[in-house]
């Protein structure tokens, strides 16, 4: 049983999505939020397989509620969904942390597709937007890999070769030690890194140790 919740300011697109879904995931269990504020708290209080993101809504946007979302459930797939062209905003979400990003005019096929492709660990794009992902990556190919770490994996990432254990990062972030290993495993792989005396060696070359 899987369960999706829709985060959009409109009633009445909530209600078609999760007709749509519905038909395609039998037996799914629905949540709805219609701001940032309400979709938060039934993030904290449940545990949810994918979330269905607006961008523009009251309150808090949807870029904030992303951001919240990579730091306080990084495990969780987001698949953004806005009226905004991708050409707009398709590539922000992306490295913001989305694991999808669709325009709603997008067909009911396409959406089932995102769902069902991000529910199983992968990353739906258009070929348009990854074309776009691709480029900007090819671009940024002389540039260092922390340069690719988000603010928080940065962060993770110097105290982590600055000596500190899992435990004592959680505390001092206040996270999870999960969320905190999650991080460390996404700093690995961007770095190209196996283990801390890796991680430590590649700290030293770039000057990214504390007092260094």
């Amino acid at each position: 049983m899987k369960r999706i919740l829709i985060a959009d300011d409109h009633t009445i697109l909530r209600q078609g999505l999760k007709q749509i879904l519905a038909e395609e995931f039998s037996g799914a269990k629905f949540g709805e939020a219609g701001d940032a504020a309400q979709a938060l708290a039934l993030l904290h209080k449940q545990t949810w397989d994918v979330l269905i993101l607006d961008i523009n809504m009251p309150g808090r946007n949807g870029f904030e509620v992303l951001d919240e979302v990579a730091r306080r459930f990084p495990l969780l797939p987001v698949l953004v969904l806005s009226s905004t062209p991708e050409d707009q905003l398709g590539l922000r979400a992306i490295k913001g942390g989305a694991s999808g990003y669709l325009n709603k005019q997008t067909a009911p096929e396409q959406l089932v597709e995102a769902v069902e492709t991000i529910l199983a660990g992968g990353r739906f794009m258009t070929p348009a937007l990854a074309a776009r992902l691709v480029a900007e990556f090819q671009r940024g190919a002389d540039r260092p890999r922390h340069d690719l770490l988000s603010d928080r994996e940065l962060q993770v990432f110097k105290l982590t070769a600055g000596g500190k254990s899992v435990k004592e990062i959680a505390g001092e972030l206040s996270l999870s030690a999960k969320t905190i290993s999650t991080f460390r495993s996404r700093v690995f792989e961007k770095l190209g890194v196996k283990n801390d005396v890796e991680l430590v060696h590649y700290a030293q070359q770039h000057g990214l140790l504390q007092g260094s």
